[in-house]
């Protein structure tokens, strides 16, 4: 009896031999697994149309064959002696054409080469369960060898004297997700799919600041870089107020305001908070200094009122005590339009009127909502930022 490769459906016209179940010389039993084939839809298994034993395999692994051809020949038990015994098998051959394969549909068919599969199945493993790395997704030899070291890995640190260990004891450690963590979650989520962020980059040289700031301590006036690049920030503002906006979608119209209100972003146990340091752009360094001093005691210490942590317009990071960022892309605080980032100082050498010197350099990080203002624009205010904290002499010219 010849067994051939049926239409098994959803329009199939030809399939790929992927696997032989059995060999030359096998004895079958009716509906025993065959063969597996594969076509551009799903994987199918052609199972014996009846008792007998395999007599010959006629294609090869991994060939492609039309409908109707010979995949391989089989001798039934019973061998036809007669007339009611050619009917009999005429009957079992018309079961046969007729018969529902069995067929495993997928949404999505496995794609891998016929060794790749033949491989996974000497490694015991179930092809479905390894996702593939290949074009299409297609499921290549180094995604099988990958996917059993990795069981191995697993199974080895799963018996290791230490696991062992650790099982024994809680496997995981449990914070609950509430108060203010869940506060800044929302926050953030609100704001990243409201917002259209955008951020750019800028280096600082910080020489000329530092140098001033020891003046001024020498002096007796002891100041802070974070006050000097608050100031810094809110007459930048001046010159840009896009800046120091928001929008309202509702109404349909962009408000600026006209107050400098610049949040603070500090660092607690329990998350970042912002305390707002309010019209900065009437205070004097000294006054910020103070101001923000107070505000930061109150913050880790938990005692800031609802006044003081609402009404931002614009909000500065300064993470360059940390000692460990050289960028960001800070999220923007909801519903302002910018926020500014201050990273770790760093000397290295810089170019000053063509001589290669040593400089104290910074560098910021500016993100920005973009459909309110646009790049250019957000270059121009972080370039005026640049400029005030690069000549602190400038700044005397901008008090009034």
């Amino acid at each position: 009896m010849e067994v051939k490769l049926h239409d098994i459906g959803e329009g199939m016209t030809e399939a790929e031999i992927v696997h032989y179940f059995v060999q030359p010389g096998d004895a079958v039993v009716v509906d025993q697994p065959l063969v597996e084939v594969q076509t551009d839809k799903m994987t199918a298994e052609l199972p014996a149309p009846a008792n007998g034993t395999i007599e010959d395999v006629l294609v090869k692994v991994g060939e492609t064959i039309k409908v109707g051809t010979t995949v391989l020949s089989m001798i039934t038990t019973s061998q036809p002696t007669s007339a009611v015994s050619e009917e009999k098998e005429s009957t079992i051959e018309q079961q046969w054409q007729a018969k529902t394969f069995r067929i495993e549909k997928r949404k999505q068919p496995i794609l891998a080469s016929p060794y790749t599969r033949k491989m996974a199945r000497e490694q015991g493993v179930n092809i479905e369960e390894i996702k593939g790395t290949g074009p299409a997704g297609r499921i290549v030899d180094e995604d099988v060898y990958a996917y059993v070291q990795k069981e191995k890995e697993s199974l080895l640190q799963e018996n290791s004297p230490t696991q062992q260990v650790m099982k024994q004891e809680k496997e995981i450690h449990i914070i609950p997700f509430k108060g203010r963590r869940k506060q800044i979650a929302k926050k953030m989520k609100q704001s990243l799919h409201t917002i259209a962020h955008c951020s750019h980059f800028e280096e600082v040289d910080v020489t000329n600041v530092l140098q001033w700031k020891e003046q001024s301590k020498q002096a007796g006036k002891n100041v802070s870089l974070t006050a000097y690049f608050v100031k810094a920030v809110s007459l930048a503002l001046k010159d840009y107020p896009i800046f120091n906006a928001t929008l309202n979608e509702e109404k349909e119209q962009i408000e600026v305001q006209t107050s400098h209100h610049i949040g603070l972003a500090t660092n607690t146990e329990e998350g970042v908070i912002v305390p707002v340091l309010k019209h900065v752009e009437h205070k004097s360094l000294l006054t910020i200094q103070a101001e923000m001093r107070a505000l930061t005691e109150k913050a880790l210490h938990h005692t800031l009122s609802r006044e003081e942590i609402t009404g931002g317009s614009f909000t500065i990071s300064n993470v360059g005590p940390l000692q460990g960022s050289i960028g960001a892309t800070p999220i923007i605080h909801h519903p302002q339009t910018g926020i500014m980032a201050f990273h770790k100082t760093k000397k290295r050498p810089a170019v000053v009127e063509d001589e290669i010197v040593i400089r104290s350099m910074m560098n910021v990080s500016m993100t920005f909502d973009h459909r309110v203002a646009d790049g250019a624009t957000a270059v121009q205010f972080t370039n005026r930022l640049v400029e005030l904290i690069e000549h602190p002499n400038l700044l005397t010219l901008e008090l009034v």
